[in-house]
């Protein structure tokens, strides 16, 4: 069946590539080409590969996706849903089936020369702009070759020497059709000096099949701060397979906030490599998943340079069937003395079907570093439990706010005052005695 997908993205690849943004500039055929050839040769990953043994995405190679030629409406209502309020200021750009809807976006004014623009429009317009970014690197996974191949659409965010934006940027790739398969590629690209924050958002609906197959990269200059999140609410028999590769400069910070709520099947890879001294690094993360959900984390930090400093922080609530992967890894290289690592993730299972593995590991070829991890997977606490109820609490209730207290330390760590929010309400709506749970938190 692989095979088969396989032949039918090839082919679906040789009926379109003529079309796509970028098409006549050397270097962005030979990327295209280059990396679907990587692809047919490779095919899908399968759980005999190390990366992928807990996570089967045989479901998803086994199923015919197309891109869509044009894409879906999409209701006002359905618009509003996903936003974060009126009176929350943002910079938005909406992807509908992998299409630019400027219609539906709205970019203000952007200080000091920075720009925010449709990946296609650089790529038709302008390529030498991306060309550093998108060319030369081999893809790492098989989904990354895919996405490289097929990518037409996406995001360009720059921000040029010493500009601060102040307001954040929304990314919302919206996917509206059955049996669509997107390729979303964003490019970050923060010159020394530079700020910025910006919201990657990926969401569908419940009872349709679909694709969305996603690359980030974000370049961060000497003494840059990129704050970055991405929040995945796709709908409830979506596949969504995701790609974060971060390059840090000397003196940057990178602090990434990873919410996964949706998806049939839904992994993140993040991978961030300190390339110059002094790099900074917060990875935070949370996953919550039910019914036959399969929820899959990894992470990679390679401290490459000295005094470079990273914290993880993962924490998944799993319910029903669920089931959640957790693979962190922290590498600190030859020669990258006083580096300072920690890594955690915590697990909570609330029910007996649910199940997690998680993978927390440290290689460390430097002799002047200072280095942890922990894990931990279990139950709601019985003693907690039994102390709520001396005090009047019922138990239904007891749980819903242990687990929300649970997940909060992720949550209140998110700098974005509207997502901080709008993560409490859908955490609150997702777990029983929500209504009285606001009353209590």
């Amino acid at each position: 069946m692989q095979d088969q997908a396989r032949a039918a993205l090839v082919a679906d690849f040789g009926r379109r590539a003529a079309g796509f943004p970028g098409g006549g500039t050397a270097w962005v055929e030979r990327m295209r080409r280059l990396a679907l050839e990587q692809f047919a040769a490779s095919g899908f990953p399968s759980k005999h590969e190390e990366e992928w043994k807990y996570t089967n995405v045989e479901p998803l190679a086994r199923h015919r996706f197309e891109a869509p030629a044009h894409p879906a409406a999409v209701s006002a209502q359905r618009l509003a849903a996903l936003g974060f309020g009126v009176d929350a200021p943002e910079h938005l750009l909406v992807f509908v089936d992998g299409h630019f809807a400027p219609a539906l976006s709205r970019l203000g004014a952007l200080p000091g020369g920075a720009s925010v623009v449709s990946l296609a429009e650089v790529l038709s317009r302008t390529p030498a702009r991306v060309e550093p970014y998108l060319a030369g690197a081999a893809p790492a996974s098989a989904f990354v070759a895919l996405n490289t191949a097929f990518a037409a659409e996406g995001a360009f965010v720059h921000v040029p020497r010493g500009v601060a934006l102040e307001v954040p940027i929304r990314l919302l790739y919206l996917s509206a059709s059955a049996d669509a398969v997107t390729h979303p590629r964003t490019v970050v690209v923060l010159e020394e000096g530079a700020q910025a924050s910006v919201l990657e958002h990926y969401a569908g609906p419940d009872g349709t099949v679909y694709f969305s197959n996603a690359v980030t990269q974000a370049v961060l200059g000497a003494n840059a701060s990129l704050r970055h999140y991405k929040l995945q609410q796709e709908g409830d028999q979506a596949f969504h397979v995701a790609a974060i590769d971060v390059r840090q400069g000397r003196d940057s910070r990178y602090g990434s906030h990873s919410l996964a709520l949706g998806g049939a099947l839904a992994r993140t890879d993040v991978g961030v490599r300190f390339e110059a001294t002094g790099c900074e690094c917060a990875l935070n993360g949370l996953y919550v998943a039910g019914g036959s959900q399969l929820t899959d984390q990894h992470t990679r930090i390679d401290h490459l340079q000295p005094r470079g400093t990273s914290r993880q922080f993962y924490r998944g609530i799993l319910d029903g069937k669920a089931r959640g992967v957790f693979a962190g890894r922290v590498v600190v290289h030859e020669g990258a003395q006083k580096t300072d690592a920690h890594l955690a993730n915590h697990n909570l299972l609330l029910s007996r079907g649910a199940e997690v593995d998680t993978k927390p590991q440290l290689e460390i070829y430097a002799d002047d570093v200072k280095c942890g991890h922990g894990t931990t997977v279990g139950q709601l606490d019985e003693e907690m439990l039994f102390y709520l109820r001396s005090r009047g609490i019922a138990a239904d209730l007891g749980g819903a706010l242990l687990t929300y207290a649970f997940a909060h330390d992720v949550i209140g760590r998110i700098e974005l005052a509207p997502l901080r929010a709008r993560m409490e309400e859908i955490l609150i709506a997702r777990l029983p005695e929500g209504r009285l749970i606001r009353e209590h938190a």
